[in-house]
């Protein structure tokens, strides 16, 4: 996870994406204790303070559990993990709407083009 950082966000919102997709991807599991915050700052070589700023962000939007001496465990509310991939199905949605929309493309053409790409590229690619 040593992937570089864009300057554009601030560090710990960068992370707590990436342990977003991981929740959504199904690589981290429901109740399933997160690194130390120290081992993920290694990890990803930011400041442990970045780490738990960002473990606090995820906790505030209920993706996590911060048990005291236990440490940081993914929720096991599906509910919340539903709404948040539904929330960046929408969002990741939206971005390439808006960028087709800027290129001039109407949204019916839009929409000809990714039905056309789902049946001949996406049955290849699962």
């Amino acid at each position: 996870m040593t992937d570089t950082f864009h300057s554009s966000e601030p560090i710990y919102l960068q992370l707590a994406e990436r342990v977003k997709r991981q929740i959504v991807r199904g690589e981290l599991r429901l109740g399933e204790k997160l690194p130390s915050v120290r081992d993920m700052g290694i990890e990803a070589n930011v400041n442990p303070n970045t780490v738990q700023r960002t473990y606090r962000e995820l906790e505030g939007l209920k993706i996590v559990e911060s048990k005291r001496g236990q440490g940081t465990f993914v929720t096991e509310d599906e509910q919340v993990l539903q709404a948040i991939r539904e929330q960046m199905k929408e969002t990741e949605i939206s971005h390439f709407v808006q960028g087709m929309r800027e290129m001039g493309y109407s949204d019916n053409e839009i929409q000809a083009g990714l039905e056309s790409y789902l049946t001949e590229k996406g049955a290849s690619e699962q």
